[in-house]
């Protein structure tokens, strides 16, 4: 091992929709989590793996920190202040076309604290639909939360400022060797890739009020003789009023749905999909912890 390899994890926080899983898959070249544009796209952890000449960055995608009103809210918050621990580098990042909001002096809370033992970098995303007028003062509303000298501005959407940004990143990690193999992007499995990007499909083509309240479970994946993988999945919803949403006027919009989560399944596994959608309601279940179980969304202890 090169004597000069620099490794370790970097917890990306910030509040929900500033574009951290947009950053993830750009710096990884591809997809590796999901995206919309809205909120709380990212319900867990996951990690994104980019190995470079002489370093290995494990980037920690992390929900949105923000104003929790139910028990699936405290889960996010709970997933994305864990991450805090146990990492090497903490990449805060902001949305620069709007000032700093609550959720925003929130997380600068948290992070006032942690960045004296971890190195933490401020990171402005969007810069490119923020006016070269605003940019001064808003560089200096962010960076007086944290007291930070060091700042980095990019737009993850349009890949801006990101090679500068990846050398400050690295400069962060100690020297050691690599934890994961050099092919390894992520450490999610791809069935629950599967039920992230069919709950993306969800976010993109639904209507505000019905997002949030989804969920997904996939019943079953296998992989057939010929190839092909069938996946079949449910889409859960909290009211009966949102199922017919889902489903649409003949069946339209789950049709919709599908076939654009199919897409992006088959592009990340690189093989046919035969995808199984289903509605069903579960009457607030945001708020109740057993179901939270069946999704995954447990408390590490």
């Amino acid at each position: 091992m090169n004597q000069n390899h620099h490794s370790g994890f970097i917890a990306i926080v910030g509040r929900p929709n500033v574009g951290k899983s947009t950053l993830v898959n750009a710096l990884l070249g591809q997809k590796v989590a999901a995206v919309s544009p809205r909120p709380q796209t990212t319900r867990r952890r996951q990690l994104g793996i980019l190995t470079v000449e002489n370093a290995q960055i494990v980037f920690v995608d992390t929900p949105g920190i923000h104003q929790a009103k139910h028990k699936l809210g405290e889960f996010l918050n709970y997933e994305a202040e864990e991450s805090l621990h146990g990492v090497d580098a903490i990449l805060w990042l902001v949305d620069s076309s709007s000032a700093p909001t609550e959720d925003d002096i929130r997380i600068a809370g948290l992070l006032v604290n942690a960045a004296r033992r971890i190195p933490t970098l401020l990171v402005l995303n969007k810069m490119d639909i923020l006016s070269p007028e605003a940019e001064p003062l808003r560089v200096e509303e962010y960076s007086k939360l944290l007291n930070q000298t060091e700042v980095k501005k990019i737009s993850a959407s349009k890949k801006i400022g990101l090679d500068e940004l990846l050398e400050a990143l690295i400069n962060l990690l100690p020297m050691r060797p690599a934890e994961y193999p050099e092919e390894q992007i992520t450490d999610s499995y791809e069935r629950d890739i599967a039920a992230d990007l069919i709950r993306e499909s969800c976010l993109i083509q639904l209507r505000d009020e019905v997002p949030h309240s989804l969920a997904v479970r996939v019943d079953e994946f296998k992989e057939r003789e010929n190839g092909m993988a069938y996946i079949a999945a449910t889409i859960f919803v909290e009211r009966e009023s949102h199922k017919g949403i889902v489903i649409g006027e003949g069946g339209k919009m789950l049709k919709s749905i599908g076939s654009a989560a199919r897409k992006e399944i088959e592009e990340m596994g690189g093989r046919k999909v035969f995808l199984e959608l289903r509605v069903k309601v579960s009457k607030d279940w945001r708020d109740n912890q057993n179901m939270l179980n069946q999704f995954g969304y447990i408390k590490r202890k």
